[in-house]
């Protein structure tokens, strides 16, 4: 019986491999090969006699079995016996030949049958494929294919049939006629070579060492003779190759001398071959073979040959790579290994094939020659190590190649050379050379141009490659040491090897550390006489100069300084112990930055201090004026990198200073005034530090050198009268004269204060200005150059800096002073006033700045002119610039700081009112300028002025501040200028005024007064854009003022104040009115309303102008009408035409502005929303379906209104008072006005509007109870429910009728979280609703009331009991969506009250299970809501009160777990899950057979198509598993199942179907049953589930259990499954087919 089921199994599989998915092919081959796991001999059997009975089935499903079958024997082959293997052999010899033609699938599936067999029945197989084939006829290309391929898988059984098989195929070769069997015989001649070579060369393990290659040679000679001669000379290029390929392992089983006498035809038929083919790499590596066995044998031949083998091989080489093509790279392995067996055999005639080569310019015959040169030089070291000067004298003319390519090879070349002992030789420092100037190269020095050729390489590949070699020459060639050292060092200091210095530091630094380790003591530098070798300060200057731009070159700071470091005992032996510390710390410090947050200044000031720390430590003379030598002797050399010369320029200050010989100071100074480069703007400056750096030590040296050259006639302009500067131009000698002041201006700045204050007038500034202005002819003449005009203004102020700093300089009498200021103003004034471009006015105010802090005073008119040419220069500068430009961005900052500190310091020299008041009339004209960056600045100055006033306040006596109103009038309407920042300043302003009148008033600087620190808290309100808020605050400030204010100012504020109505800034002329108002009301009896005034005059006059002061009036007098009158006010407002226009709004928004008004107002009207109807249902046409519900105009009016009211911020109060009945009133006025449509007359109104064109607001009733309840939420302080309501698009949601229910419930939800004190009120109020005729009010209170029990403020405020006895009584409703709400209600209480859930359980279980029966609707959305409910409170009922109804429940939802609908199957699934960890492991049998009823649909649904459905399966399995007492099981579902984690449901569903029949044997029937029944799915994910269930079920099942399974039902099932529409469940039916095997 069992051979009779797997072979009916087998069978059914094999019908099924005609499957048009490939897929389900595949897995129907994998089932067969399941079977043939087990039963092989059965599969293989049934798969036999399949083919033999299906004659006509197509060959690919032929190909599918026979690859079954290939796959059953590989992994059998064992376990086949004889008869087995010889069937299989005559049906696998039978496809393979059955058809002629040649069908590649097929009949290569048939061959690997045959191989596969041949594993073990090597002479069965052979056997057969000799009967194929027989001397004379010529046998069927598979079968040679076959053989060949069995010569391969079994070499030592196949070989010792080759003689035999030689033999017949040789005469078969002349009889081949069509190429493709050609190709097919030269594929075996190959394949024999081949093997016999492996069989020959391990004859230690072959069955019979007795094999001779002797045996082989005349066949393959004979073979070789045919291929060579005949078929080689095909036109067919796939036969050429295959001879070629064929004729490599050949060629080592020719006899030698068949061998030798061949090779002259041989090796030119071979050659001949890479001009007919484009892909050579089969050429090459036959030739390699070639090659070595004419080696082996040693032929003489080879000589003869061998300048034509060297050329074609060359030309291969030479040919342009494209490395993406692994052929072309396999090609040149080759070539390359048959250059290796020629260098080896006749290196000399190879190397004088090759070096004659390097003299080519060809840059591919070139490069080519250097890799086949580097290639030997590696592989053939012995033979090419005495050709080592021959191979360096070669490589002169490759050396000056520019080339990248030729460059990138020959440093591969000196790669290899260093490894094998080439550069030891005469010439080897030559390479040295050339490596360290390719790492020289710059990044940038050849850009890849567009178009040009693909292989080009950059020059930065070049440099990196270059790089690398460097350093692992340096680091890993030992022998390299000698070579390297000290010899790198000779490159560090030319300037064109700049380049290169961090490689080159790198690797000096490893080879001096070698040098060290090997001799701790010795000097690193042994010089020798050697003269190339740089001295000690010519490497201190180099490496301290590259160290000041640290980041570029790949870091060349950090290289130089460590090898500074490694060097210190050469450099000077006195310098170890302070460079251990020093050096660490400057590295440590580039570590910390990188290159763009690197301060260049702080870093060039610790290296200075490390170059003084230095020059201390050394204390010798002679050896400081050496490095200063060096310094100076290297200056030119930096003329192409402006950084680093000017730094180097500090250091020889630095070391000038440290010089104690005042001849050599002058001396150096002298040449490098004389050789400067005074046309570079950064080498000015670094020869004015220097001069500035050197004065600190030799103050009258500098300035008596620098006199002595402003006294040379460089500064006249008459021709012929320079001395050294005869040849230089105008424009040069004003770049002389620029470094000269700067030079001064460092001297002052560096200088020892206490010198300084003697020499300043006498030597710094009459100088500063004979170098500044020249006489021609008598007349003084002035330069217009910028340079020198902003060396004259930055020595100025660095001078009278420098003076102010002194201790007596507070005292000092500055003769120059006037002429000084005066230059300094003309400067400003020819500074173009609308950019900003040069420093120059920055420096020339701050300048003054110090200048004015001097003695004598300046006069008035001259300080008048000062500050308005000041004013000018930079009031009226664009704005600022845009964040993109930081330099210019600083530059505007830095120059707003020398205003502010100019200003300051003459409002210093007069610190009284009237100055006060003189400064403010000069920037009067900025404050009311119609430009707002403008007034910005001067409100800004304005407050810095009064701060400074304030702080340096001195009163002596009492007396009256008789400018405050003018000028508190003057700021305050500026509170509300268009520009935030001006508002701000403003305020500053009048804080600081109020202060000092409190300081003349006789208050203490330190006094704090309450009412002016109130201002600075109002700063808020105006950065707020909205103009209510914005004049409220303006407002505030008035009434601060008006507190504060002397009585006797208060009539020129007014004044003031009067005309800044008149302010063309508009803001600012409210905001004057604003105050005017303010202060007339706090002040006086100078504002008086009328209230007769009539809202429909306010109305008109407000259409006629759009004045802020006359809708400021319209608000104030309805106002106080309204006090007097609010119902008729507000029923006249009411009669105005909807919607509202914005002044009406304007005016119902006044009525707010006194909380007992607005209570008033907002009662009246929420009686005009409640008493009329909310809408009335009309039909627009009569034959229209349903009628339409239209609003009714007076409630749609009083809630425009009440948004209007509830909108004003005065309205908070009142809405607090009235909050319940307005929330309560609003809520249920949007349900019942959502679709409902505006009246009628509006929407005729909106009609003629659009068809007009004209823009007219539209009115919608829902949208405007939205709006009316957001600003009652807002004023009664709830803005947190409207912003989570906004956030989560609730308001929207709101006005929908789909989403209706879920705003509500988002609403209520927001409520409880922000305004719970709110909710009783409320509740009480909605309580009284549920008898409202609307259905859509109930079901909106209902589920606002059914919300609040999601959150525990109901428990808090012990509004449970009360809520819970009202929904309750609401399940009776007729509304379905009322009792669905209800149910939801109910359920909330598990999220908000859980701990009350056990007390009220029986009343919640009873409700739920009500709703579970609700109606006889299947699919009654009050029974998924019951569901979703009971899931909720399972866990928190008690467990004697569950246990009553679980079964009950479990029934009940049993049928949803396969509902049509996914949230019901979803529902369920998790409702079942819930009852299982309700049971907490310990269920009644009853329940557990609902347990075990439901594994099974829980199982499958894991791959329903819906991902709710299988989250909650998820869920349920796992509490499934306690309950089905099953330690392994359960742990199998916690730990495949967890929420987020991926499921690899084949492993989860085996493992599971594992421990079920372990544990469960019982429950196969059952499972098996179920998952039949799942079979007829809709869906096909589970229809697949289903059958994977069935098969890992089986494949776990004990024998013993057999009798459980209907095996005729399940195999009938399986092949209905096996003609599913769905591929997937076709391919699962036929996995689970091959699993069937277990019942065998």
């Amino acid at each position: 019986m069992s051979e009779t089921y797997v072979k009916r199994l087998s069978t059914i599989l094999l019908d099924a491999i005609t499957d048009k998915d490939p897929r389900v092919q595949e897995q129907v081959c994998g089932a067969l090969c399941t079977l043939g796991g087990s039963q092989p001999a059965e599969v293989l059997s049934a798969c036999e006699e399949h083919l033999r009975l299906h004659e006509k089935l197509a060959h690919p499903y032929r190909t599918m079995v026979l690859r079954a079958m290939e796959t059953v024997v590989s992994n059998h082959i064992g376990e086949l016996d004889k008869d087995m293997a010889r069937a299989i052999i005559l049906l696998a010899s039978s496809e393979m030949t059955k058809v002629k033609e040649l069908v590649s699938d097929w009949q290569q599936a048939a061959s690997s049958v045959l191989v596969a067999v041949g594993r073990r029945f090597i002479s069965s197989v052979m056997e057969e494929l000799l009967s194929k084939f027989q001397p004379g006829l010529l046998p069927h290309p598979c079968t040679v294919h076959t053989l060949a391929s069995l010569s391969i898988s079994n070499v030592f059984g196949m070989v010792p049939f080759l003689t035999s098989v030689l033999s017949t195929m040789l005469p078969m070769l002349g009889a081949a006629k069509h190429d493709s069997m050609k190709v097919v015989f030269c594929c075996a001649l190959q394949r024999f070579s081949e093997s016999t070579l492996e069989y020959l060369a391990n004859l230690d393990q072959a069955p019979d060492p007795t094999v001779r290659k002797d045996a082989f040679a005349s066949d393959i000679f004979g073979a070789y003779d045919i291929l060579f001669h005949q078929w080689l000379q095909s036109r067919e290029a796939k036969l050429r190759l295959a001879v070629v390929e064929a004729l490599g392992p050949m060629s080592h089983l020719l006899p030698s001398e068949k061998l030798e006498e061949q090779l002259p035809k041989l090796l030119p038929g071979v050659l001949t071959l890479y001009k007919k083919h484009a892909e050579t790499v089969h050429v090459s590596k036959s030739l390699g073979q070639i090659l070595e066995a004419a080696v082996s044998v040693g032929s003489r031949t080879l000589d003869i040959q061998l300048d034509s083998l060297l050329a074609a091989l060359h030309a291969q080489i030479c040919v342009p790579v494209e490395s993406s093509s692994p052929l072309v790279t396999s090609n040149r392995k080759e070539v390359l290994r048959c250059f290796t067996v020629l260098a080896c055999s006749s290196p000399d005639r190879l190397l004088a094939f090759l070096l004659p080569k390097l003299d080519t310019s060809n840059e591919r015959t070139r490069v080519g020659t250097l890799q086949v040169l580097r290639h030997v030089i590696n592989t053939a070291a012995a033979q090419m190590a005495v050709k080592k000067p021959f191979i360096l004298s070669s490589m002169k003319l490759p050396l000056l190649d520019t080339n990248n390519k030729v460059k990138r090879a020959v440093v591969q070349v000196v790669s290899a050379m260093a490894h094998h002992g080439y550069l030891e030789q005469p010439g080897g420092k030559a390479m040295v050379e050339y490596v360290v100037q390719q790492c020289a190269l710059p990044p940038e020095a050849e850009p890849q141009k567009p178009g040009t050729d693909s292989e080009a390489l950059a020059a930065d590949s070049v440099r990196a490659i270059s790089v690398s070699t460097l350093y692992l020459v340096s680091t890993t060639v030992d022998r390299m040491g000698e070579v390297l050292w000290p010899y790198l060092l000779e490159f560090l200091v030319p300037v064109r090897f700049t380049g290169a210095l961090s490689p080159l530091c790198r690797s000096l630094v490893h080879l001096a550390q070698k040098r060290q380790e090997a001799g701790a003591h010795a000097p690193l530098i042994q010089y020798n006489g050697n003269v190339h070798l740089p001295s000690p300060y010519a490497i201190t200057t180099r490496l301290l100069a590259v160290s000041s731009n640290p980041y570029v070159g790949d870091g060349r700071g950090a290289a130089s300084l460590r090898l500074l470091s490694v060097l210190h005992q050469d450099i000077h032996p006195a310098l170890g112990q302070r460079w251990a510390t020093a050096i660490p710390l400057l590295l440590e410090h580039l570590d910390e930055y990188s290159e763009e947050t690197l301060s260049q200044k702080e870093w060039e000031e610790k290296l200075l201090m490390f170059l003084r720390d230095s020059l201390a430590v050394v204390s010798d003379n002679t050896w400081v004026c050496q490095l200063t030598l060096e310094m100076c002797k290297q200056l030119p050399n930096y003329n192409g990198t402006p950084l680093e010369k000017n730094f180097l320029y500090k250091c020889v200050g630095t070391t000038l200073g440290a010089a104690s010989s005042k001849e050599v100071v002058r001396k150096h100074l002298q040449e490098l005034l004389e050789t400067a480069r005074y046309q570079e703007e950064r080498e000015r400056e670094g020869l004015a530090c220097c001069f500035g750096i050197c004065a600190t030590s030799h103050l009258d040296d500098t300035l008596a050198q620098l006199e002595d050259f402003v006294k040379s006639d460089m500064l006249r302009k008459s021709a012929g009268i320079f001395n050294i500067f005869k040849d230089r131009s105008e424009s040069e000698a004003d770049k002389v004269r620029s470094a000269l002041i700067l030079c001064y201006g460092h001297v002052a700045a560096r200088a020892p204060r206490e010198l300084l204050l003697a020499r300043v007038e006498a030597d710094v500034f009459r100088n500063m200005s004979q170098c500044f202005s020249t006489k021609v002819l008598g007349i003084k003449v002035e330069t217009k150059d910028p340079a020198l005009r902003l060396s004259l203004v930055q020595s100025v102020c660095m001078a009278t800096q420098a003076v102010c700093s002194s201790a007596h300089g507070g005292s000092f009498h500055l003769s120059r002073k006037a002429e000084l200021v005066a230059q300094m103003v003309e400067f400003i004034k020819a500074e173009p006033p609308d950019s900003l471009r040069t420093p120059i006015r920055k420096k020339a105010m701050l300048a003054c700045t110090y200048l004015v802090t001097l003695e004598p005073a300046l006069e008035e008119q001259v300080q008048a002119d000062l500050i308005h040419s000041c004013l000018h220069s930079v009031m009226a500068m664009l704005p600022e610039p845009e964040e993109g430009d930081s330099h210019q961005e600083s530059l505007y900052l830095d120059t707003m700081q020398a205003l502010k500190d100019l200003l300051t310091s003459l409002l210093q020299r007069n610190m009284t009112p009237q100055g006060l008041q003189v400064m403010v009339e000069h920037l009067n004209p900025w404050i009311k300028s119609p430009r707002g960056h403008e007034r910005v600045r001067a409100l800004g100055l304005s407050a810095c002025l009064l701060q400074f006033f304030l702080e340096h306040l001195q009163i002596s006596a009492l007396v009256p501040f008789h400018n405050l109103g003018l000028l508190v009038g003057l700021f305050s309407p500026r509170c509300a200028d268009l520009w935030p920042a001006t508002r701000r300043e403003a305020v500053n302003c009048v804080h600081s005024l109020l202060y000092l009148q409190l300081g003349y008033e006789g208050f203490s600087r330190d006094y704090r007064d309450d009412v002016a620190e109130q201002l600075l808290s109002l700063k808020d309100g105006l950065a707020h854009p909205d103009p209510t808020i914005l004049f409220h605050t303006c407002h505030s400030i008035a009434q601060i003022i008006a507190k504060r204010l002397p009585p006797d100012q208060l009539i020129s504020l007014l004044l003031t104040l009067f005309e800044g109505l008149g302010d063309p800034d508009k803001n600012c002329s409210r905001a004057a009115t604003v105050m005017i108002n303010c202060l007339l009301k706090e002040r006086g009896n100078m504002l008086q309303e009328k209230v007769p005034e009539i809202v429909s005059v306010l109305r008109s006059k407000l259409q006629e102008t759009r004045e802020e002061h006359v809708l400021q009036a319209a608000q104030h007098s309805v106002f106080v009408l309204a006090t007097h009158h609010h119902a008729a006010v507000v029923s006249s407002l009411l009669g105005s035409p909807l919607p509202f226009d914005s002044h009406t709004c304007t005016l119902w928004r006044a009525l707010a502005l006194e909380p007992g008004l607005a209570a008033q107002v907002l009662g009246l009207l929420l009686e005009k929303i409640s008493r009329d109807v909310p809408f009335k249902e009309s039909r627009a046409f009569l034959l229209s379906s349903t009628p339409d519900r239209v609003a009714t105009l007076l409630p749609l009016a009083a809630t425009c209104a009440l948004h209007e009211v509830a909108s004003a911020l005065a309205s908070g109060p009142a809405v607090l008072e009235l909050y319940p009945q307005l929330f309560a009133a609003l809520l249920l006025r949007v349900s019942c006005t959502m679709g409902v449509q505006p009246p009628r007359h509006l929407q005729a109104k909106e009609r003629r509007s659009a068809s007009s064109g004209l823009a007219s607001r539209s009115l919608e009733p829902c949208s405007s109870a939205v709006d009316a309840l957001q600003a009652v939420l807002v004023r009664g302080g709830n803005e947190d429910v409207v912003q989570h309501m906004e956030l989560n698009g609730g308001w929207q949601l709101l006005k929908t009728s789909a989403g209706h229910e879920e705003g509500v419930t988002q609403l209520a939800s927001a409520m409880a979280k922000f305004a719970g004190p709110r909710l009783p009120l409320v509740m009480k109020v909605l309580f009284a609703t549920q008898s409202s005729v609307y259905e859509v009010q109930r079901v909106t209170s209902t589920a606002f009331l059914a919300e609040l029990l999601s959150s525990n403020v109901v428990n808090d405020l012990m509004l449970l009991e009360s809520l819970l006895d009202n929904l309750t009584a609401r399940q009776k409703d007729t509304s379905a969506r009322v009792r669905r709400l209800v149910l939801r209600g109910l359920a909330n209480v598990a999220s908000g009250s859980p701990e009350k859930v056990q007390t009220h359980g029986p009343q919640l279980l009873t409700a739920m299970i009500s709703g579970l029966d609700d109606g006889d609707d299947p699919h009654s959305l009050v029974a998924l809501e019951a569901m979703v409910g009971l899931a909720r409170l399972l866990d928190l009922v008690d467990a004697w009160d569950l246990r009553a109804v679980l079964l009950h429940i479990a029934v009940r939802i049993r049928p949803f777990f396969d509902s049509e609908r996914m949230e019901f199957r979803s529902a369920s699934i998790h409702l079942f899950g819930h009852l299982n960890k309700a049971c907490r492991g310990d269920c009644e049998d009853v329940f557990l057979e609902q347990v075990v009823g439901g594994l099974a649909p829980l199982l499958l649904h894991l791959q329903d198509p819906q991902a709710p459905v299988v989250a909650a399966c998820r869920f349920a399995l796992r509490m499934c598993g306690p309950n089905l007492e099953c330690e392994e099981l359960a742990a199998v579902f916690q730990k495949h199942l967890q929420e987020g984690h991926g499921l690899h449901f084949g492993e989860f569903l085996n493992t599971t179907c594992k421990h079920l029949m372990r544990h469960f044997p019982d429950l196969l029937g059952r499972l098996l049953s179920t998952s039949l029944f799942y079979f007829k799915s809709s869906w096909e994910d589970v229809r697949a589930a289903a059958s994977m269930l069935t098969g890992f079920l089986v494949l776990h099942v004990e024998a013993e259990q057999r009798p459980q399974v209907d095996l005729e039902q399940l195999l009938a099932a399986l092949q209905l499954l096996l003609k599913d529409p769905a591929p997937q469940v076709r391919a699962k039916a036929a996995e689970t087919l091959g699993r069937l095997v277990k019942f065998a």
